[in-house]
């Protein structure tokens, strides 16, 4: 079974998958050779990963730090899992899983972001979370809630993860050092 809790229908090693991901208009998913489709998004949804993105790179700008939207696969690889998130940032060069000879799956972010959504949140909250724990460069897990004006800051604190609850004022992301403003993460999904 998937993560999602689909049963995948063909087992592909992980290069197989990035050719056929070069060619699928669709995402998905990889781990374990299982392959499946990622859901699509609402316009809520994109308009808020679109909020983060905008607020990220604004105050990373001139920084040796960069931020990437939902097109940049990410690889745990000491899971496995290949995935996309929303957005994720990485600090200095950009490493590239050694599987992938065609250079389009990232190791080494150090900040992910995940909006969530009905059909995925209980998979973003649990065992994808638990996933991306694992990338050693990782130090900031943010997720973002689709339904209430609410961020959690998963950091990393020595060999814990700590979450941090955000419900108004602005979110802090220390290993940026940069801050996300709830309301505007949430400046026009919420308030149509």
């Amino acid at each position: 079974m998937s993560p999602m809790g689909q049963t995948a229908r063909q087992r592909i090693a992980f290069d197989e998958y990035v050719r056929m991901e070069a060619m699928s208009p669709l995402r998905h998913e990889w781990l374990d050779g299982a392959v499946w489709a990622m859901a699509g998004g609402t316009p809520d949804h994109a308009a808020i990963a679109v909020n983060v993105t905008t607020q990220l790179a604004t105050q990373l700008r001139g920084k040796r730090c960069r931020v990437f939207g939902a097109d940049l696969r990410v690889r745990v690889r000491a899971t496995g899992l290949g995935t996309y998130p929303d957005a994720s940032v990485v600090c200095g060069a950009l490493q590239y899983d050694p599987d992938d000879v065609s250079k389009t799956t990232a190791v080494n972010p150090k900040v992910i972001v995940e909006v969530l959504s009905p059909s995925t949140e209980d998979y973003d909250r649990g065992e994808k979370l638990e996933h991306y724990k694992k990338l050693p460069t990782l130090e900031e897990i943010v997720l973002v809630a689709h339904d209430e004006r609410r961020i959690e800051v998963w950091r990393r604190e020595g060999r814990r993860w700590r979450r941090h609850d955000f419900t108004a004022g602005v979110a802090e992301l220390h290993s940026l050092k940069c801050e996300l403003s709830v309301a505007e993460v949430y400046r026009n999904p919420l308030e149509d």
